[in-house]
């Protein structure tokens, strides 16, 4: 068998690609990367691609950083592998912890070092639930989070996201997991709503859930600080305060999932600084090697951890670890990118990048297939709409809602033409480069965007 040309001429072969039409896949070879340098990668054509997603928000520091790549390659000779588990572990690991302790907004934290997102808050919900049978209260099994949120892939983590079509396809969601509404402002609010009243309204709703659920049943509440999964909406003012009030009245625990916020995107190490979040536990991942070697961590609070021991003595141990816990290799790839951030000062870099993607953004509002726009941090989101296009719906609330699914599909692909990715989820099409994107390269890539944006309007008016 010609093995190369088999290869070539196939669709996705023996590989299950997630987050793809399976069918289309057997057929049609998929999107085959091959390189990357700084923010563009390419693919086995030799096509430059600017990569305005980060490949799922990770890629941080882009696609050819040789420190992180030294600092794997050094770990590989000196000790590539070994379980932290069993009263054992590896001194990389340990540095690792010792170092996030004192960056996160977590009294006296805790560091558990995993390798997925998914793995960070799965865990996370299985030490609230090992807290509350230390504590004499294993009914609170019970976690809420907001419909149109995503938090991994695990069946829990799975079940925990917001997606109803995730739900529906995967029988999801478990028994425990309950769902309130995403902050969507000012769109989601009520004619004559202030932003005060949508939010009232908003906890309301989560009082109202928990009161419903019995309070004493419910162990957590776990949010995005900003949603990307759901089209990327930063929370109205007082929101978190909110929350956090109504979960502290009833004894719940508030996990802060920064796997996609963390780490910088916000011009701040972690979303919950600028944001004032007070989380009890918290998932990180993506940023934390820049994806070059998967990495994740759940850190918990002093207060926490004393239960876990509690319950750790009175069994005699924690029953928890994984094969590749505290993997040494990882642990070294994200003490080097501690050390970048720091050296580079690479905060201040984002916040100087700041101001000028935001002005991109808002610049494309008057764009026929824009509806709404927004910007936090180093990101953006265009909600996408046919409403204003002359003969598909303009001006009918309904014509427009009948196209979004489909102009997200069109720009999607015409955007690879003009070589570029960015996030469409939904409606929306989510902006978050790598947060080493110079000043120029942040034009190149609207640019190109907007070039995109015409195209597809130009095809969506063809019919």
């Amino acid at each position: 068998m010609d093995v190369e040309n088999t290869l070539t001429n196939a669709g996705s072969g023996s590989l299950l690609i997630g987050f793809s039409n399976l069918r289309r896949a057997r057929g049609e070879r998929p999107l085959v990367i091959t390189k990357g340098r700084g923010v563009f990668i390419a693919d086995e054509d030799g096509r430059e691609i600017l990569d305005a997603s980060s490949s799922f928000y990770c890629a941080a520091l882009g696609y050819s950083d040789t420190r992180l790549v030294e600092a794997a390659r050094r770990q590989l000779g000196q000790l590539p592998f070994y379980t932290t588990g069993m009263h054992r572990t590896v001194d990389v690991a340990l540095e690792l912890a010792e170092k996030l302790k004192p960056l996160v907004p977590i009294a006296d934290a805790h560091v558990a070092i995993y390798c997925t997102g998914s793995e960070a808050v799965d865990f996370a919900l299985k030490f609230m639930r090992y807290r509350n049978v230390a504590r004499g209260e294993p009914q609170r099994r019970k976690v809420i989070s907001r419909w149109g949120s995503y938090h991994g892939g695990t069946i829990a983590s799975a079940a925990l996201g917001g997606g109803r079509d995730v739900h529906d396809a995967f029988a999801l969601p478990m028994d425990d997991f309950l769902f309130v509404s995403q902050p969507n402002w000012p769109a989601g609010a009520e004619p004559g709503e202030s932003e005060a009243q949508y939010v009232g309204r908003l906890i309301a709703e989560l009082e109202q859930t928990i009161e419903a659920a019995g309070p004493e049943t419910v162990a957590g509440f776990v949010a995005e600080p900003i949603s990307f999964s759901c089209g990327f909406f930063p929370p109205p003012a007082g929101y978190f305060a909110g929350v956090r009030e109504v979960l502290d009245r009833h004894g719940i625990l508030y996990l802060d999932d920064e796997v996609i916020c963390g780490y910088g995107r916000t011009g701040h190490l972690f979303a919950a600084e600028p944001l004032g979040l007070k989380p009890d536990m918290m998932s990180l991942a993506k940023g934390m090697t820049s994806g070059y070697f998967p990495v994740s961590a759940t850190i918990i609070s002093g207060e926490l951890y004393d239960w876990l021991e509690r319950g750790s003595e009175q069994r005699g141990t924690f029953a928890h670890a994984t094969t590749a816990s505290g993997h040494p290799v990882g642990a070294a790839v994200a003490l080097e990118m501690l050390r970048i951030v720091k050296e580079d000062r690479l905060l201040e870099q984002v916040q100087a990048r700041i101001p000028s993607l935001h002005r991109h953004v808002h610049a494309l509002a008057d764009h026929p297939l824009v509806g709404a726009v927004r910007a936090f941090g180093l990101a953006g989101a265009l909600t996408l709409t046919t409403a204003r296009i002359g003969g598909i719906g303009a001006g009918s609330a309904a014509g427009g809602v009948a196209m979004m699914g489909a102009v997200g599909r069109i720009l999607g692909r015409v955007m690879l033409d003009h070589g570029l990715i960015v996030r469409i989820t939904g409606d929306n099409a989510v902006i978050a480069p790598p947060l080493i994107i110079q000043e120029s390269e942040i034009d190149e890539l609207f640019r190109r965007l907007r070039a995109a944006l015409d195209d597809a309007a130009a095809e969506l008016m063809r019919g």
